[in-house]
Order: structure tokens, then sequence, then C-alpha cells
């Protein structure tokens, strides 16, 4: 199994090269889907690559959609190189543990984020207005307080090397329909209440996440990925203590060493020193191994 920044693979046209993901189109009707070794933090991407980190956001997405098919149909066809078309036979080792095909999907263009607890950009909306999208929230709370319930917090999808922007969920209407908005809204905390369940089991705090969706023959699917550490903040239990920056299972780690940098959060973004990216791939590997044991 190699280590993946980069794919390039001519059998099929590539549509897009995100933060992570590179994305091709198999069909009409169907995707390729390559989950790299990239790192992005601050919406930046990193010079250096977390190894096999890809594989392991590939296998924890695919963990959760499996658990979640019965609250929501994804996108998922195939995870199994084998059963690849043979026109992707020569990069079989890149693909790996890291590659899906999956049904071309209409994706909103929201990003469906749910808090369960306050910290981030979220701490920081509300210590400068007492609120985080809209939501009220009472007062001295806490960096780290749990929120209870969990809320819905929706953001725009912002251009690779930009920057998203928390929206209330009035505003989330306004781009998706009223009635889209309120499915995506009640499905987001649904699936986060399930699988907040599912880790509190095994130890983890869930502090947020943030969910995909996106319209197949007009029925609403899970795509992308699933409460991965990329797109969460998963805390140790055992060591919670709010009131604090927590550690955690996650990229929070690294961003909290690209916070103590002199950068400004645009790129170039500074070189991550060697133990630096294996405390990172060793976060990942542990949330995956706890979760889904």
């Amino acid at each position: 199994m190699k280590i993946v920044t980069k794919t390039d693979i001519s059998a099929y046209p590539l549509l897009s090269r995100g933060k992570v993901r590179d994305i091709y189109e198999v069909d009409e009707d169907t995707l390729l889907i390559v989950t790299t070794d990239r790192m992005s933090a601050f919406d930046v991407i990193m010079a250096e690559p977390i190894p096999y980190k890809g594989v392991i956001l590939n296998k924890i997405t695919l963990f959760w959609m499996r658990k979640f098919e019965d609250i929501i149909p994804n996108h998922i066809l195939e995870s199994d190189v084998d059963r690849f078309p043979q026109a992707l036979a020569p990069w079989k080792d890149e693909l790996e543990g890291r590659a899906v095909l999956v049904r071309k999907a209409r994706p909103l263009p929201v990003e469906c984020i749910v808090r369960g607890y306050i910290t981030g950009s979220g701490l920081k909306s509300y210590e400068a207005t007492g609120m985080i999208c809209g939501h009220k929230l009472p007062a001295g709370l806490r960096e780290a307080d749990r929120l209870d319930p969990a809320i819905f917090t929706p953001s725009t999808k912002a251009e690779l090397g930009k920057h998203d922007e928390n929206i209330t969920l009035a505003q989330a209407a306004a781009l998706l329909g009223d009635e889209t908005a309120r499915v995506v809204s009640e499905l987001s905390l649904e699936l986060y209440n399930a699988g907040r369940a599912h880790a509190a089991g095994r130890g983890i705090i869930v502090a947020d996440t943030k969910f995909e969706f996106g319209f197949i023959n007009g029925t609403l699917h899970l795509i992308d990925e699933v409460l991965t550490p990329d797109s969460s903040r998963f805390w140790p239990e055992a060591t919670y203590a709010p009131g604090k920056v927590q550690p955690s299972f996650d990229k929070q780690f690294l961003r909290n060493w690209l916070n103590a940098q002199p950068w400004n959060k645009e790129p170039p973004p500074p070189a991550l020193p060697q133990d630096v990216i294996d405390a990172t791939a060793k976060r990942y590997q542990e949330a995956y191994d706890i979760l889904t044991k």
C-alpha cells in the first residue's frame, strides 16, 4: 500500500482535486473518489502528507455509512478494488483501501455542521455575540462546555483555498429551500446523536462534526466523508475537563501546533516537523481502532 498525495489516473477524466480527495468520472452516473494522504488545516493544504491518513478516513466513512443505512441511503457502489473496472487495474496499489465507486449526486451547497460542545469558530462567535449561527446560547459558557441539545450550525462551501462561512438556518433555507433545509437539519442531528452514542460507548466524545448530502434521482443521500477525524472533533472522555482545549484524536492536534506558529493561515503553510506528522497519524489510527472495534 502506497502513501498517496496526488493521483494521475488517465483511464478517466479528473473532475476535481479538492483539499483531500481526487474525483474522476467513470461514466455519466458513476464517480471514482480517491481519498489521498493530503492534509489540510484552516483550508490550506500542508506540504507534507500524513501517511495512510486517506485509508483511515475512507474506512471510517464506510463504517459509518453502513451503520447509518437504516437512517439514510448513501452513494457507495463499491469499495473493493478487485471489483473496480479493469481499466483501473494499473493503479490498484494507489487505490487499495482509499478509493470508492459512488453514484453521482447533486451535492447541496451547504456544509451541515452539528455542534454538541462549544469550541473552535463556534466559541469565537459565542464570545463575540452570545450566539452561534443564529442560536442564542446561555451566558457563561466556557471552552469545551457541552451544548444540550446539540445545535445545527450550517456553513457555506468555499472554493479551494477560501474559507467557509457560518450561516443561520434561515440563510441555509434561502440556499436550499425551506423543506430541504428542515430535512437536512433534522437528519444531521439524528446522525450526530447516533454517532455520539456509539462513540460514547467506546470512550470518545464527538464534540462536533459535519455531514454532506446530495440528491440522487430526487432522493437525498449521505455522501462524501462521515464522522472522520478530518470532519469531526474527537475527544477522549477519560480526560474531558471543560474550560480548556481538549486533547483529541483528530486534526485539532495539528491545528494547535499551527496556531503556535507565526503563520497568517494563508499559503504557504509552515513545514510540518516529523514528530507532528507522526503524532497526527497516530491519533487518526487510534480514532479508527477505537470507533470501529
